[in-house]
């Protein structure tokens, strides 16, 4: 179960190589309230982060599948076998729709899978959505 601290935002790590997209997905989450964002282009430096004993555990990680050097297909199968790591709830949020890219994310224990729209609004929604999903399973330390 995650567990939110009252008083202290949340903390996302945003695993996504396109620049663009990841400007787009950090305004989407901080437009509802605060958060604090890590972005890195690919699996391989969120790995480094999540290991860095110095570095906070992120309560999100929201991932993009496509990805140079480790993709977010590797990157999964790495955290969700990481005793430190697996309870670090893993959005996916990518462009492909394609069935198997779906239930292999479900398969590796992705906590949720949304497509990228293409269309701004929607894809503001759909980022929003992810939001959504993090503070409805959360629960606060007095619950």
């Amino acid at each position: 179960m995650i567990t939110l601290v009252p008083g202290r935002p949340y903390r996302v790590l945003l695993v996504e190589d396109d620049l663009a997209d990841a400007m787009l997905i950090t305004e989407a989450l901080e437009e509802r309230a605060q958060r604090e964002i890590v972005r890195v282009g690919d699996g391989e430096l969120a790995l480094q982060y999540l290991r860095a004993a110095e570095n906070p555990a992120p309560d999100l990680i929201v991932l993009d599948l496509n990805m140079p050097r480790m993709n977010g297909r590797e990157l999964l199968d790495v955290i969700k076998v990481d005793a430190d790591l697996r309870s670090i709830p893993v959005v996916v949020l990518t462009t492909s729709a394609a069935p198997d890219d779906v239930s292999g994310a479900y398969h590796r224990y992705a906590n949720a899978y949304v497509t990228k729209p293409v269309g701004l609004d929607e894809f503001t929604q759909a980022v929003q959505s992810i939001d959504s999903f993090y503070l409805d399973t959360a629960t606060s330390p007095n619950d």
